[in-house]
């Protein structure tokens, strides 16, 4: 069975294929290769819907994913996290309407909601990558403990955690404030 853990990146994958796919998009509509554009921007919307759907399994399985960086990265990683969430709900209905004018042939005011829509839509997608690379590669992430006593069978960071830890997790006999990391272990 595939682990909710690897869904990480996998969602940063999505992210990445999503912003090839808007550039690819872009380049396209400049060219005047019409029918390329559609099928680029198309693939973009179903990429960024599957990365939807994969970055929710995740987060209800996995809960909150703790940043653990220090100092000024910490203050560039939250900006470039809260402009994306921000900019992230903002762009779902400008893209639904830019698709919606496109498939019923409004093509003047497809391009004027467009104009707009693609930029906020790439840094979206950009971003995704940046605090994927920041949170779990840079750093590695601190995964709270109610996802870790119910992730018993589940990978964190390589390693296997046992169902005995879930168990000593839920008894007290490891602290409530512990993060588990790469190199967690069980205590005597």
């Amino acid at each position: 069975m595939i682990s909710y853990y690897s869904l990480a990146p996998l969602n940063s994958a999505l992210n990445a294929t999503a912003a090839v796919l808007l550039l690819a998009g872009y380049y396209c509509i400049r060219r005047k290769w019409v029918r390329l554009h559609r099928v680029c921007m198309l693939s973009a919307v179903v990429v960024s819907l599957s990365f939807f759907i994969s970055y929710s399994v995740y987060h209800y399985h996995v809960g909150d994913v703790r940043f653990e960086g220090h100092g000024i990265v910490r203050a560039v990683y939250f900006a470039v996290l809260g402009s994306h969430v921000i900019l992230a709900i903002l762009i779902v209905p400008m893209i639904v309407m830019t698709l919606w004018r496109a498939l019923n042939g409004a093509f003047v005011r497809h391009r004027r909601i467009a104009r707009w829509t693609w930029p906020l839509w790439i840094y979206v997608s950009i971003t995704g990558v940046i605090v994927y690379l920041m949170c779990y590669q840079l750093y590695k992430p601190g995964y709270s403990t109610a996802a870790v006593s119910n992730a018993s069978s589940h990978r964190i960071n390589g390693g296997e955690v046992q169902r005995e830890a879930a168990t000593r997790l839920q008894r007290g006999r490891i602290n409530a404030g512990e993060k588990p990391c790469v190199n967690w272990r069980l205590r005597a």
